[in-house]
C-alpha cells in the first residue's frame, strides 16, 4: 500500500480547512437537530460526507479512505451497543418487574 501523508490545511487558509473538516460534524449535528432525521441516518449522513471530504479535500487513494471508514465505523459501534446491552438489562430489572419506582423513589432521596 502507499504511503499518504495528510495534509492538515488542504485549502491553503486555516479558516476554510477548519469549516471543511467542520462539515460532518455539522452535517450529522443538523440533521438530526434542525431536520429531525433519525439519528443512524444522519450518522450515515455524517460518514458519507467525512468520505467524500477524505477524497476530495484531502486527495486521500481511495484504497485507504475506505477501510479506514468501515475501521471507524465498527470502532464506534462497539461503545454504542455496550450501552445499548446495558439498557436493556436495566429495563429487564427495573421496569418489566415493576421496581422502577422503588428505585426513582431511593435515588431522589
Amino acid at each position: 500500500m502507499e504511503q499518504w501523508l495528510q495534509n492538515y490545511d488542504p485549502l491553503h487558509n486555516p479558516i476554510l480547512s477548519t469549516i471543511i473538516a467542520a462539515l460532518p460534524i455539522v452535517i450529522l449535528l443538523g440533521s438530526i437537530a434542525l431536520l429531525r432525521i433519525r439519528i443512524h441516518l444522519a450518522a450515515v449522513a455524517g460518514l458519507a460526507v467525512a468520505l467524500v471530504i477524505a477524497l476530495v479535500a484531502y486527495r486521500m487513494p481511495a484504497r485507504a479512505a475506505l477501510p479506514t471508514m468501515f475501521y471507524g465505523a465498527a470502532y464506534d459501534l462497539f461503545p454504542i451497543g455496550w450501552i445499548i446491552l446495558n439498557l436493556i438489562f436495566l429495563y429487564q430489572l427495573t421496569v418489566k418487574p415493576g421496581l422502577f419506582e422503588a428505585l426513582r423513589g431511593s435515588l431522589s432521596r
